[in-house]
């Protein structure tokens, strides 16, 4: 039978997720060290406090914690929301405030709500696949706007803005993540932050703000005053905020949330019930339990410690390994290293030649909607273990030797920074 004349035209169009492709090649490699995915560590997964705390709902045998729930979600863990919306600046009413399965399933429904077949949605050059796939999933046009060394470029933003309404087009939203940006961990300066919301304002755009890596920023960051997300400064109901608890706590819970004017909270909160019903019940009571006792806020400075640690050892470990080779920035917080590899050398290449040696990373090419990125790879080193890190970037310098004495010049699609951003 041939079942794809079955399909719809979206079925046909689907895109496998890059990184979750990664995953599925890698299990087939023996000994394989991943810096595919961007996993928190299970190190960091508070085992025993959650284990009490399931115990301890289980054994109350309240119906609610089984039973299928509101869909904009469990009440108490909406009152504690709008606490920590609060230690991020952002003020939100209740009908503003909507639990997601994860805040994928925050993009998904943004795009349903707000996308039709065709629509323009401007993202970030390179930006998260995750909403890439949610958003091509809805049938948008991708457009992308540059990332210059401190985030996006604004006045290439107006500039595209501006030459797709000159052509009839509008863009439905600008796609950001302000927060060690998934993949090059930038951290968009609050200067550039404000200058970003007067932009979007003075273009008529709706800005879609992604923040599920804002707790985790290290050492040289000055806390959440450098991280204050762009919506706290928001007076027009013009942000979307997403966030989750999905790198805080444990991603298996599959908590998110969303604020967003009450009219779009509201169409996200019918789009969910035809998706899913209503997020776990029993997941969103442990978060909520999570947050009241404290678990959470100890928990913060713990991942901070952890994750900065990492961090140092994997860019030790490329200094020691492919100095002079490779050029990174060392992001200051979140799970990513972006690297720019040596003239000739292109991702995909580099990734066959790496699963011989064991290694695997995400192609720069898989962030990028305008077909560039192939010089790049996303290095995460969040869920390895240290001596894995170490041994891994060994792997990976091994691959890159050979495969420089092999390739030829590739064109990475436009001109780049001395940090190995994209700026053209």
């Amino acid at each position: 039978m041939n079942y794809e004349s079955h399909l719809s035209r979206l079925a046909v169009a689907l895109e496998e997720s890059a990184i979750r492709k990664m995953g599925t090649v890698g299990s087939r490699v023996p000994d394989l060290i991943s810096f595919a995915p961007g996993y928190p560590s299970p190190d960091t997964f508070p085992w025993t406090e959650c284990r009490g705390i399931i115990d301890s709902l289980l054994e109350d045998r309240e119906a609610s914690t089984l039973q299928y729930g509101p869909t904009r979600g469990f009440a108490p863990l909406l009152e504690s929301l709008r606490d920590v919306l609060g230690t991020r600046g952002i003020e939100a009413a209740a009908e503003e405030l909507l639990i997601t399965t994860g805040s994928q399933q925050g993009l998904d429904l943004v795009a349903r709500v707000l996308v039709d077949p065709g629509d323009v949605v401007l993202v970030e050059l390179p930006a998260y696949t995750g909403a890439l796939a949610a958003f091509r999933n809805a049938q948008a046009t991708l457009v992308g706007v540059r990332q210059d060394a401190g985030g996006i470029d604004l006045d290439h933003l107006v500039a595209v803005a501006t030459r797709l309404r000159a052509n009839g087009q509008r863009p439905r939203f600008l796609y950001v993540v302000p927060n060690f940006q998934n993949p090059t961990g930038v951290l968009l300066a609050r200067e550039r932050r404000a200058a970003l919301l007067e932009a979007v304002t003075n273009l008529d755009l709706l800005l879609v703000e992604d923040d599920p890596y804002g707790d985790l920023y290290f050492g040289e960051v000055h806390g959440r005053d450098e991280t204050r997300p762009v919506k706290a400064d928001d007076r027009d109901g013009r942000v979307i905020y997403l966030s989750s608890f999905s790198k805080t706590l444990a991603p298996g819970f599959r908590v998110g949330w969303m604020t967003a004017p009450a009219v779009i909270a509201s169409r996200c909160e019918i789009a969910k019930q035809a998706i899913d019903l209503c997020t776990g019940a029993l997941d969103q009571r442990v978060v909520w339990h999570a947050l009241d006792s404290g678990l959470l806020a100890a928990q913060a400075p713990k991942l901070r410690a952890h994750y900065e640690a990492k961090r140092d050892v994997m860019a030790a470990a490329l200094a020691r390994e492919l100095d002079g080779q490779a050029t990174w920035d060392n992001p200051r917080g979140g799970f990513f290293l972006w690297a720019k590899l040596p003239g000739g050398i292109d991702a995909e290449a580099l990734l066959r030649r790496a699963l011989g040696h064991g290694v695997l990373f995400v192609v720069g090419r898989a962030f990028f909607v305008d077909g560039s990125g192939r010089d790049r790879v996303r290095l995460s080193f969040s869920a390895p273990r240290v001596d894995r890190l170490e041994e891994g970037v060994r792997r990976l310098a091994a691959a890159v030797r050979e495969e420089m004495g092999t390739a030829q010049p590739v064109n990475p699609g436009g001109g780049t920074s001395g940090t190995g951003t994209p700026i053209g």
